[in-house]
């Protein structure tokens, strides 16, 4: 049964829908009130918060620290320099992945390292014989991410941080209600925005003080349906959705390399050794069979498909995560994992693992859409990722 986490006794007052999901083991809020607009519009115009206690979160610290991380991930970690976040997958020794997130260089030998499933197993079993301590930390250490244009004025008006300096993809230390915390610019909407790390029995103070320091920025508590629409456009990847933990693949298809889901710019192959290196090199030499990519869908062919079932055209509001059939000339040639209409674009777009050969921008594809059980197409056109973009993600100063 689930447990609520950090900051319950405050989402559970303000979560007027009591529509929660399961997340690694704790009630998380899909929607605050009946229907997440407000809350979707909070990351796109104002403030959001939104409680990610839940993910797993490791921190591996000791004299091979560094050592242990770089053989694990795909990235270079011997170029991370203490006060660096970087993204990153993680492979078997086939090159599948399984799984990614961030990784925080707290100090030279100091790594915080995020994850969506359990972890630890894995991290341990690569350390055998390497002077180093990996902890779970999760239970020890709460997450809020605050997320949107007015992230940035709210934090320089509640937190003891340097917020100006700090960079995209940076973590900086400093307090917030008397807390200490651990701030980084990073989050998961593809928008201005930070993560807030917290000694877990403190999380409720650094809640509080946001949410009373955040009034006159509109900031809204955000749940999972509202942030699922921003990762969407962002182009962010969700696993077990868009892709599958090689750990959890019952068969082939399921095994997905960073190239294949567009990952692959983040495999350093210029560095020693890391696991699964020779498949991924063995890949590149063959090239992938499959590619991520971004779908925009035809509006006008959605519309001609519901007047002819004598229906209005619709879409549900919340973003779909069940895969569909995407078709060139009647043949199959992939799925799209992820789709949700765009509040911001204001159009529908996708996620999805297509044949290499039919996922360069600018080919036009066809998606399956059901309308009253009724199988059909729609005209869909593949586009570069992310859908969504904004420079306030990235610049410094923040806007």
């Amino acid at each position: 049964m689930p447990i609520g986490t950090a900051v319950h006794e405050r989402t559970f007052r303000l979560c007027e829908s009591l529509n929660y999901r399961e997340w690694s083991g704790y009630y998380c809020v899909s929607v605050y009130e009946t229907h997440h607009e407000h809350e979707y519009n909070a990351i796109r115009n104002a403030a959001a918060l939104i409680d990610l206690s839940p993910l797993y979160k490791y921190h591996v610290s000791g004299k091979d620290a560094r050592k242990l991380v770089d053989r694990v991930v795909t990235r270079d970690m011997g170029r991370v320099a203490p006060g660096q976040v970087v993204y990153t997958p993680w492979c078997d020794e086939q090159g599948k992945v399984i799984d990614d997130g961030t990784i925080q260089c707290l100090a030279e030998d100091s790594f915080r390292w995020t994850a969506a499933d359990p972890t630890l197993r894995w991290i341990a079993q690569n350390a055998l014989g390497m002077d180093v301590r990996v902890e779970d930390v999760s239970e020890r250490i709460a997450a809020l991410a605050l997320q949107g244009p007015t992230s940035a004025r709210l934090l320089r008006k509640v937190a003891q941080a340097d917020i100006d300096s700090l960079k995209y993809f940076r973590v900086t230390r400093g307090g917030i209600a008397g807390v200490p915390v651990e701030i980084s610019r990073t989050g998961y909407t593809g928008d201005l925005g930070y993560e807030i790390w917290i000694p877990w029995n403190d999380a409720v103070k650094v809640w509080d003080a946001l949410m009373e320091g955040g009034r006159e920025f509109d900031i809204h508590p955000t749940g999972m349906l509202a942030l699922d629409v921003a990762r969407i456009e962002a182009g962010f990847l969700l696993i077990e959705v868009d892709y599958t933990s090689s750990r959890k693949a019952v068969i082939a298809s399921q095994r997905y390399s960073p190239e294949e889901i567009g990952l692959g710019r983040l495999v350093a192959f210029d560095k020693s050794h890391f696991i699964g290196r020779e498949a991924l090199l063995e890949e590149r030499r063959r090239g992938a069979s499959r590619r991520l990519a971004g779908l925009e869908i035809d509006w006008t062919e959605v519309e001609t498909i519901f007047e002819e079932a004598g229906l209005a055209p619709q879409v549900p509001s919340a973003a779909s995560r069940v895969a569909v059939p995407v078709y060139a000339g009647g043949e199959q040639v992939g799925k799209a994992t992820s789709s949700t209409w765009s509040p911001t674009l204001k159009k529908m777009i996708a996620l999805a693992s297509l044949s290499s050969s039919q996922a360069e921008p600018g080919t036009t594809l066809q998606m399956e859409m059901t309308v009253e059980a009724a199988r059909r197409k729609v005209g869909a056109k593949v586009v570069p990722l992310p859908f969504f973009n904004p420079a306030r993600k990235t610049a410094t100063p923040p806007a």
